[in-house]
Formats: C-alpha cells, sequence, structure tokens
C-alpha cells in the first residue's frame, strides 16, 4: 500500500500562538516558541481534563462543551506563555514574586476567556438577530428569517477573519497556523516529520477550530428554524442559552469527522475547510521546525508510525 495514500488520526491538536504553535496530546501539551535570539524554546505541562475526573463531564454533547471552554483556557494561556519572550527589556528586569504572578496570570486568563465569550456571542449570536429582526416587514416567513440570521452569523465571521488577515502580526500567527496543520498532518500520512515533508502537506484538517466555529454557526441556523417563541427576549435568552447546546453539538460533529473519510462526512466538512484557508497561510521552513519541536515534545511520531505500520 501507498503509505502516503494512508490517513490515521492522531488525536494531536494545536493552536498557533506568538511566533509559535502549541501542540497537545492527551492530557499532555508544550508551547514552541522561536525567540527572538532565533533559538526555539519549548515549554511542557499537563493539563488534566474534567472529563476524566467526572463521568458526567465525558457524555455526549455535554464533552463538547467541557471541551471547548478547556480548549479556551488552555489557548489563551498558551498565549500568555508564547508572549513573555517578547516583553519589554525592563518588564524582563522586574522581580516579580511567582506566587503573585502566577496567580495573576490565572485572573486574567479567565477574565479574557469570560470576555471571550460574552463579545463571541454578542457579536455573532445576538447582532445577527437584531439585523434580521430590521427584514421583518418585508420577510413574513419565521424559517427564512431564521436562515437569513444565520447567513448574517456567517458572513460577519468570514468578514471578521478577512480583515484580521491583513494585520501583520495576525498574518504571522495564521502562519503558523498552517505550520501545526501541516506538521499534524504529516504525521497522520505517516510520513516521517521533516521539513521537506511537512512542506508538502495541506493547510486544512477537519478538526480545525476554524471548522469548528463554522459548524456551530450552521448548526444554529437548524436550531432557530424550529425553536420558536412570540417574545422577543425570550428569542434573545434562547439564543444565549443554547449556545453551550450548540456548541456540544457541533463538537460530536467535528469529532465524528476526525475519525472518518466517510463522502457525506466529507462534504460536511468542506465550507469549514474552505473557510481555513484564510485562517492559515503558508508557513516558511523556521516555522515548521517550531510546529515540528512542538510536536516531538508530546507525541512519538516513530513509534506512531510504526504501530500503525504493523496493523
Amino acid at each position: 500500500m501507498n503509505k502516503k495514500s494512508v490517513v490515521k488520526p492522531s488525536g494531536i491538536g494545536g493552536q498557533a500562538v506568538l511566533e509559535g504553535v502549541m501542540m497537545k496530546n492527551k492530557d499532555r501539551y508544550a508551547v514552541a516558541v522561536r525567540k527572538p535570539d532565533g533559538e526555539i524554546e519549548v515549554e511542557e505541562g499537563t493539563c488534566k481534563s474534567l472529563r476524566d475526573k467526572y463521568f458526567i463531564c465525558d457524555l455526549p454533547i455535554i464533552r463538547g462543551v467541557v471541551t471547548f471552554v478547556e480548549s479556551l483556557v488552555l489557548g489563551m494561556k498558551s498565549l500568555t506563555d508564547s508572549s513573555k519572550y517578547f516583553e519589554d527589556e525592563e518588564d524582563d528586569a522586574e522581580e516579580i514574586d511567582e506566587d503573585k504572578k502566577e496567580k495573576r496570570e490565572k485572573v486574567e486568563t479567565t477574565f479574557t476567556v469570560i470576555l471571550s465569550i460574552i463579545l463571541a456571542v454578542g457579536i455573532f449570536m445576538i447582532l445577527p438577530f437584531f439585523i434580521s429582526e430590521l427584514l421583518k416587514k418585508v420577510v413574513a416567513s419565521e424559517k427564512l428569517l431564521a436562515v437569513i440570521e444565520g447567513v448574517i452569523r456567517i458572513l460577519l465571521f468570514i468578514g471578521y477573519v478577512f480583515a484580521i488577515s491583513f494585520v501583520k502580526d495576525i498574518k504571522r500567527v495564521f502562519m503558523y497556523h498552517g505550520a501545526e496543520h501541516k506538521t499534524i498532518n504529516c504525521v497522520e500520512h505517516m510520513l516521517p516529520l521533516t521539513v521537506e515533508n511537512v512542506k508538502k502537506q495541506s493547510r486544512e484538517h477537519k478538526r480545525c477550530g476554524t471548522s469548528f466555529i463554522f459548524i456551530v454557526l450552521f448548526i444554529s441556523i437548524i436550531f432557530f428554524i424550529f425553536i420558536r417563541v412570540d417574545n422577543m427576549w425570550l428569542k434573545i435568552l434562547c439564543r444565549i442559552l443554547l449556545v453551550p447546546v450548540i456548541a456540544g453539538v457541533s463538537y460530536e460533529f467535528i469529532r465524528l469527522a476526525g475519525k472518518s473519510e466517510n463522502s457525506i462526512v466529507n462534504a460536511l466538512s468542506k465550507p469549514g475547510m474552505l473557510i481555513q484557508k484564510l485562517t492559515t497561510k503558508e508557513p516558511d521552513d523556521s516555522m515548521i521546525e517550531v510546529a515540528i519541536a512542538s510536536v516531538e515534545a508530546v507525541f512519538d511520531w516513530k513509534e506512531f508510525q510504526k504501530n500503525k505500520d504493523a496493523e
């Protein structure tokens, strides 16, 4: 069998950070960063999930909400960890009590996660609702309004991603995002993890957070077509309260997509994969080296490919 045609899910997930890549495998994660002096710094850590501790947190739908929140927290922490290599020299010279610093970072991370969720719900769930309400005079069908509202959500998301892609620093993050995907694809296509092999891989991956967000927006259309209430404030409340449920359902689809090559699943994954062309850019060799370093810190790809070859 041609090894390049083999695709085996590895379970590795990741995220681009400031001048680096975070990779996660089970309860281990690593943040690899290209420092200003050109060296690659790798910090490793562990992240115990509530899914391993409490049975209820690992039930379908609920596990999606838990994973989403935990991913946000780990993502924010990884961004914070990567940013410390680019602080001003004056900040580096300050002697800060480590316990106080850690507590401050936890508070900042918690606040940032909560604020991010509030802003996302406001911009991508509530704002489209109010825009669609303005069309009530010309659109009589509630179901059609729900579809229009969902399309507005998707267009807002695509427009937002397109706009920030022109920011220089964001463009570099998107390049590292491309390095993250290409590196994981190299592992899952059973190829040795080298810069040359990684460069040949696709920038798209079905388990990407971009695809997850698109699925959330798409599934919200289906939800609000069938969930109908007359009171405007109840409509707004439904859109807020149902966000965790929609996220949980979306996670189940992304989870299935990451393990399946079913033609229907692939077709449904296609729009999210296309949007990834905006959120990922072609990385240079130095970025790929960082992504490889991050993978190798948490994942034995040689053993993984050896075991798969024996199957």
